[in-house]
């Protein structure tokens, strides 16, 4: 008998308890399968306690937790310190912070990467349109006042039959769309509270014109787009919680206006941008920057800016290849932001691309410094087999680089036929080549075709000879192949000092 309690015992020891901070599940190796099997549902925050990012997260995190916990959701939160859990990060591959990763029906295999907003409401939504029906079916006005009163955009599908084509599609374009709540109604009490004469849908929202409602034959393909253009506001600020929005929706074109909100006209800066924004819903979304925050001085950075250059216009394209572009005129008006915005759409814009002043003495050590101004002239000098390092000054990854890069220049000062450079790709662009990550290593040889080499062999003094010396063969690849694990461009915003701190592979994203 003594011997089966303390078997009894041992096993109930073994069994991990799973401790919770602010309604939230603290995930570990060692009780996570006991967690799944507990609450089939749970969202994984994959943290780094350092990471500028997850502590943003933190406080609306632990309130959608709570939220779901109030509500008897069976759905549950849980976070992963991954510093502390490195196996635990590396089976679901995490590399960088925070990831977000959803487990669905307990199962510990393809959990589905989260992908929608860092704010409370963003989070339970995602959360109910994945566990749940892909639209509420609504009964009562009051159903559907209280889903419009707690939502920052909701859907509401208004159909006598629910069975139509109509409604059929609605439910389609609802499966589509993980981060608003979509709704059904076929109620005549629904139908007259929202003064519907007829089928069709409408896009409540608490910004803006407050509703929209759909015009036009009702498909999934036409109604996802009149939910994309319409979803976010005409104008929308950048901020830590608006970036997945901006970066992961559909529109791809983007106008940024640098603006400090302090300034007395602030606001007459905002209505001529409104304004110009109305002509262009769905196609160019109209994004402002606080350009005295010190969170967005980087993007000033990027685009090539500094706050007493502000206010200003720019517009970027996130598709393939990122592309900037300036208007001619400063002023900002209605006028002229519809004019610049109607060139670009029209294909009549020539790339703005940022060039720093050549350095007087920029050939005068070991590693060669170029800019845009000097880099055709360089890189592609026929008789010169030129190796270049694009770099960005806060990337963890070229610091370490960097005392490598000296050393082959050194190596090959003497050299009359090898040149050794680097470029600062943050304040410099050219047509050339587009680096999407840093550092980015590409070596031009002697010759009059203009041919570029990607290098994907080891960072190191040997490598790097052993590339030099084979002419680009030993250690190169076909341009355009990237290192993935390197400092992604797109991320510039989500750089922090901390990432070199404890000398961590993984960086803050989005």
């Amino acid at each position: 008998m003594l011997k089966f309690l303390v078997l009894c015992a041992l096993a109930a020891a073994s069994r991990a308890d799973v401790a919770e901070e602010d309604d939230v599940l603290v995930l570990k190796k060692s009780n996570f399968e006991e967690a799944l099997k507990a609450h089939p549902n749970i969202l994984v925050e994959f943290y780094a306690p350092w990471c500028g990012h997850c502590k943003a997260l933190a406080p609306e995190y632990a309130k959608a937790a709570g939220l779901l916990k109030d509500e008897g959701s069976e759905i549950r939160l849980g976070k992963v310190d991954a510093t502390e859990e490195a196996d635990l990060a590396q089976e679901y591959g995490v590399r960088g912070y925070p990831t977000i990763k959803f487990f669905k029906g307990g199962e510990k295999e393809s959990p589905k990467e989260y992908s929608a907003g860092r704010q409370a409401d963003d989070i339970v939504s995602w959360l109910k349109k994945r566990t749940g029906p892909a639209a509420t079916t609504l009964t009562e006005v009051t159903q559907a006042e209280s889903l419009i009163a707690d939502s920052e955009v909701a859907v509401i599908g208004f159909f006598k039959d629910a069975e139509s084509d109509s409604a059929k599609a609605f439910l389609k374009a609802a499966e589509a769309v993980d981060d608003i709540p979509f709704a059904i109604a076929s109620d005549d009490a629904l139908f007259s509270k929202f003064e519907m004469t007829q089928d069709g849908v409408v896009l409540f929202k608490k910004f803006d014109e407050g509703r929209n409602t759909f015009d036009g034959e009702l498909t999934k393909e036409s109604l996802l787009g009149f939910i994309k253009a319409n979803q976010l506001p005409l104008v929308i600020e950048f901020t830590e919680q608006t970036a997945p929005k901006i970066f992961g929706g559909e529109i791809k074109s983007h106008i940024l206006m640098f603006v400090p909100k302090a300034a007395s006209d602030f606001q007459d800066k905002m209505d001529q941008f409104k304004k110009a924004a109305e002509g262009f819903k769905g196609k160019i979304l109209f994004i402002f920057i606080d350009s005295d925050l010190e969170d967005n001085q980087r993007i000033l950075e990027f685009f090539g800016l500094k706050k007493e250059e502000c206010p200003a216009i720019r517009l970027i394209t996130l598709e393939d290849e990122m592309t900037k572009y300036k208007p001619e005129s400063e002023d900002i008006t209605a006028d002229n932001i519809v004019g610049f915005c109607t060139l670009f759409a029209e294909g009549k814009l020539k790339p703005h691309l940022m060039s720093q002043d050549i350095p007087e003495d920029w050939d005068k050590n070991p590693v060669k410094v170029l800019v845009g101004k000097n880099f055709e002239e360089v890189a592609f000098d026929p008789a010169k087999n030129v190796f270049i390092e694009f770099y960005a000054p806060w990337c963890g990854h070229c610091k370490q680089l960097a005392p490598i890069w000296d050393k082959l220049g050194e190596k090959y000062k003497d050299n009359s036929n090898i040149v050794v450079a680097k470029m600062d790709s943050t304040v410099n662009e050219i047509d050339a080549v587009k680096v999407h990550s840093f550092p980015t290593l590409k070596f031009f040889p002697a010759a009059d075709d203009r041919k570029v080499i990607d290098y994907n062999g080891e960072r190191t003094l040997e490598g790097f000879t052993k590339f030099l010396e084979s002419g680009g063969t030993e250690g190169g690849a076909p341009a355009g192949e990237e290192d993935e694990e390197d400092d992604d461009l797109a991320d510039l915003e989500d750089q922090q000092d901390e990432d070199d701190s404890d000398g961590e592979e993984a960086h803050d994203e989005l």
